[in-house]
This record gives structure tokens, sequence and C-alpha cells, in this order.
């Protein structure tokens, strides 16, 4: 049995219909008529193949590589062998993924899960809800009263929104997300098991033991903004939780009430940030970040994976470590630490 494949390109391509695409020179005009079929990796390249190298580091033991082209930089373009087309390009990456983009055009769009466009039979609507046209909602979705949902969004399987929620158009909510308390722009996008507007994790000491504070908040997303698979969002407590135009979120980050997230910010996978926090615009959390409540972190601001942010950070500055510090500093520190261990290693001291 054939392995399958999920992904056929949806357009045949030649290295010269991808140079002026990318607007990048070829090299070899002589090959501007051979085809490609797909795109790979360096490591899973072939005589059909295009692949991209982005700077020095990869482009060592280029002598033994099989593709139909490759995208580089001019600086890069003598290591690559000349049976290989060369298109010289200033941003090969980028250029690679708008190639992508152009030839597998479902692998970035909503895509329906069951096949079937329009309201589906059997999902349950509410009279109430304000649906405009060319809504797809899928199979065992559920639709609460008063819900509004603009045109070309597509519902899928399983997914439930809550009383009084409001998507705008060309949304895409992926099968078994919950959505409540929330107003969402344009262009959202959903992946599976995403959770928004669920109660945030606020109690107070009672007379009983710890008692539920209410989340009367709500969670406001901006147009253009992305969320990864099994991510939740909290709504609330008193204010709202917000996320920025065009802020990507990776999968399985927690957001706690009251957050502010601002404008194209970049959230990876498992950090956890606290109620409270205020992200500027244009910031960059790696893996792992965890964010103490209410700090305070600037715009353009770079955080290291795996840091722990007990302090506001000022706009532009870069900070790594636990708890985290500027990078200048925690580099000096690590080195100092370092430099102690080698001292007691040659000292031949346990101590």
């Amino acid at each position: 049995m054939a392995d399958p494949i999920f992904y056929e390109p949806l357009l045949n391509v030649t290295i010269g219909q991808i140079a002026g695409l990318t607007n990048g020179v070829l090299v070899d005009s002589s090959l501007a008529n051979r085809p490609v079929k797909r795109l790979a990796s360096l490591a899973d390249a072939g005589p059909d193949a295009l692949v991209f190298i982005e700077n020095k580091r990869h482009a060592t033991d280029l002598g033994s590589l099989k593709a139909a082209g490759v995208l580089c930089t001019e600086e890069i373009k003598s290591s690559v062998p000349k049976k290989v087309a060369i298109i010289v390009t200033r941003h090969p990456q980028q250029d690679f993924a708008a190639i992508g983009r152009a030839l597998y055009p479902n692998a970035v769009n909503a895509h329906l899960w069951s096949g079937q466009e329009g309201i589906s039979i059997h999902a349950i609507v509410h009279p109430s809800a304000e649906i405009e046209n060319d809504v797809t909602i899928e199979p065992g979705a559920i639709i609460g009263s008063n819900v509004s949902i603009g045109s070309g969004t597509v519902i899928a399987a399983n997914v439930v929104i809550g009383n009084g929620c409001k998507l705008g158009r060309d949304c895409y909510v992926a099968p078994s997300c919950s959505i409540q308390y929330a107003f969402l722009g344009n262009r959202v996008l959903l992946h599976p098991g995403v959770r928004i507007g669920q109660d945030g994790f606020g109690y107070v000491p009672g007379k009983a033991g710890l008692e539920k504070m209410p989340q009367l908040g709500r969670v406001i997303i901006q147009d253009n903004v992305e969320i990864g698979a099994n991510t939740t969002v909290d709504r609330g407590a008193l204010a709202d939780t917000i996320i920025g135009e065009g802020t990507k979120i990776d999968n399985l980050v927690q957001i706690a009430h009251n957050v502010r997230i601002g404008r194209h910010c970049v959230i990876a996978a498992q950090c956890g940030i606290s109620g409270s926090v205020v992200l500027g615009d244009m910031t960059r959390l790696g893996g792992s970040v965890g964010i103490k409540d209410h700090v305070s972190v600037g715009s353009r601001v770079e955080i290291a994976a795996a840091s722990g942010v007990m302090n506001d950070i000022p706009d532009g500055e870069r900070w790594a470590g636990a708890p985290a510090q500027p990078f200048k500093q925690w580099f000096r520190e690590i080195a100092s630490v370092r430099a102690m261990t080698r001292t007691k290693k040659e000292s031949g001291s346990d101590e």
C-alpha cells in the first residue's frame, strides 16, 4: 500500500516560473523549463524538489545535494552544485513560504473536515442566531442564542458557541472548540480544542475555605489572530481579556483573566501568562515562558524559552533565565558559574 499524500500541489510549475514569482535571479537560464513537483527540506530533497538555504551554517556539505532547484542568497550560491538550478533571492525562506502557499493553498486555508458546505441538518442552531450568507456549520456544532456569525466563516464539527458571542467574517473554528463570553474579529483562526471565555482562576479566602471570585468580563480577539490547538483564554474578572490584531499563539498556551496582549505578538507553545499581565506590540515569547501576574512587558521585547518573568520589562529589551533578566546580565552570570565550575574541577575540590 502506497503512503497516503494529503496535499497535492495545485499547480505544475517550472524553475523559471518560480524565479518569476519570487523576483529571484535564475543563475543558469537554460534550466528554466525544469519542472518542480514538490517542496522539500534539504534532508528529504530529490531531483523533482525545490529547497531553500537561509544562511551559511546550512550550506555545508552541499556537494551531494539532489534537487530540481534551490532558493538561496548571493553569498551561498557558490556552494550549490552546478547541476541544481539556483535562484538567488534576498529572503529564501520567505519566498519559499510564498511558493508553498501558492502550490498548497489547502495547507494554510480553512478546510471542511466533513466535506459539507452550508448549515448541516445535524447542527443545533438557535432560532435567534444571526448567520450571514456563505457560513458553514458542520455536524454536531451547537450555536447558542443571539450568536452572530459573519459570512465566509467555517464552524467545524462539535464546536460549541455560547449565548451572545459574536464572530466576524472569514473566521475558522476547528473541531471541538468552545467559545463563550467572547467577541471575535475577522479572519480569526482557532485550531482544534481551543477554549475561549471560561472563568478565570480567581478565588478569595472565605469561612469554608477558598471561594470563587465572580468572573464578569469578556474575551476580545481582534482581526487576523491565530490560536493553536488546546490553548485556553480565560475571560476577564472585571475588565476584558484582549488579544491584539495579528497575534499568533502556539499550542498549549494558558492566557489568564484580564491579560492584554498587543498587536502582532508571537507566543510559542506551553507559555503560561498569569492574570492581568500586559504585553506590548510585536513582543515574542519562546516556549514555556512563564509570566507572573500583574507584570507589564513592553513592545518589541524578546523573552527566551523557559524563562520565568517576575518583573516589568521595558520596550525593546531581550531577557532570559529564571528569574528572567536582561540577556547580557544573564550570559555574564552563566559564564561566571561555568568559570567557577572549571576552577573547582582543576583544583580537585568537591565542595
